[in-house]
């Protein structure tokens, strides 16, 4: 296959729909004969930040040197965003040869692989070729149960834990917390951030459990520049040192200053310009974040906000959070089937007595927006992001529907 048609392979898998396990992926990394036993692996799950903490322990490691492998999800423009050596992505050519050979594996398998399955397989696959010193994972959903826990981790990092996804992972905060904390293993070190007093009980629970250390950081880096705005990256960034020094991997200061300082992650309070920013806040707890960091960097400055949240989230606490932030309110359609109608919006903002308008799209959104003076926040979900950064970019959205 090429790129093209491996891909839509790929997503045609999505009606498979979202099954939490670990037969399949364990099946696979046996077929395809992945070792990772002398690569350093580092897990990370959570609700908040797990994504900013990857791409930060990825770019201290590479500043000291270190081949490392970062496996992230969802994308936001590209798919080849999710698997990357050395800070590249992977090309159109081994994502069409590792598929193909993919879809040879698992041709006859009952039940079928998802799609995260498989693009997870993919990930390890082209990790265990490329022979690697740091593999760094984030989990897809939960973590007990995704197939990101089928890999021996050295250390595992459990990022601040809210209320998400609770159709899967449960509806509090000790049920979500279970599964988060499902990546420790038996005698590996656990790097956490200060989580609520019932996320922390099951997490101190878990690593009594495994006799596994535990380490809560619950102080700032402060001794360098971070490059990702926002006061509470500077929280992400000490537990990205923390981790990378449970795993064993030995870096100096200069490489953690010249890694932090270097970091790129896209849609977290990207500013695009100096009065656009793109940023992925997906529920209450990262919408309260992202206001935050507005008035660090805008002070009293309202924004136009463009916004468009996915169905499955809690309407109501996001446009809460985001309201005072707010002046003109743009509710555009997006193309994900997922996202809530704007109208649903609209009537939210309203009960809260704010005005709100709807929008065929985003770019009649974005053209309205750049017509008044505030800048504009573009915001609601990393689904949206990824649709703005496109049109941002000039170019097509590749990114199709997707729950991992």
């Amino acid at each position: 296959m090429i790129y093209k048609e491996a891909l839509a392979w790929l997503y045609s898998l999505q009606r498979f729909g979202i099954k939490l396990g670990l037969e399949n992926i364990k099946r696979m990394i046996r077929a395809l004969e992945v070792d990772l036993l002398n690569t350093r692996v580092i897990h990370v799950a959570g609700t908040n930040g797990k994504g900013s903490v990857c791409a930060m322990i990825d770019a201290v490691c590479r500043a000291a040197k270190f081949r490392s492998g970062l496996f992230v999800s969802p994308h936001l423009v590209t798919f080849r965003e999710r698997i990357r050596v050395n800070g590249e992505m992977i090309s159109e050519g081994e994502v069409a040869e590792g598929l193909t050979n993919l879809r040879q594996v698992v041709a006859d398998w009952d039940p079928h692989p998802t799609f995260f399955e498989i693009t997870t397989a993919l990930a390890l696959k082209y990790f265990n070729d490329a022979k690697l010193d740091v593999v760094i994972l984030e989990t897809g959903l939960g973590g007990r149960l995704d197939a990101t826990n089928a890999v021996q981790s050295h250390v595992a990092v459990i990022t601040p834990i809210a209320m998400d996804h609770e159709k899967w992972l449960g509806n509090s905060l000790d049920q979500i917390a279970s599964e988060k904390a499902g990546i420790i293993k038996e005698r590996r070190p656990v790097i956490s951030a200060p989580q609520p007093a019932e996320a922390q009980r099951v997490i101190n629970l878990r690593a009594a459990e495994c006799e596994a250390s535990l380490e809560i950081v619950d102080q700032q880096y402060e001794k360098s520049p971070v490059a990702l705005r926002g006061e509470f990256q500077k929280l992400n960034a000490a537990i990205a040192i923390a981790a990378i020094r449970a795993a064993k991997v030995n870096v100096n200061d200069a490489s953690i200053v010249r890694g932090l300082a270097t970091v790129e992650w896209p849609a977290r309070f990207q500013c695009w310009d100096k009065r656009t920013v793109v940023d992925g806040a997906h529920n209450p707890a990262a919408a309260q974040y992202l206001a935050q960091t507005w008035r660090e960097v805008f002070g009293h400055e309202q924004a136009t906000l463009i916004l468009a949240v996915l169905a499955d989230k809690d309407l109501r606490k996001i446009c809460e959070t985001l309201a005072p932030i707010a002046g003109p309110i743009l509710l555009p359609k997006i193309r994900t089937e997922r996202a809530v109608e704007p109208v649903e919006l609209r009537k939210i903002f309203a009960d809260l007595g704010c005005e709100a308008e709807t929008t065929a799209s985003f770019d009649e959104a974005f053209a309205k927006a750049r017509e008044g003076a505030l800048p504009v926040l573009i915001t609601g979900s990393l689904h949206f992001a990824g649709e703005a950064l496109a049109h941002l970019q000039g170019r097509p959205a590749a990114f199709e529907e997707c729950s991992q």
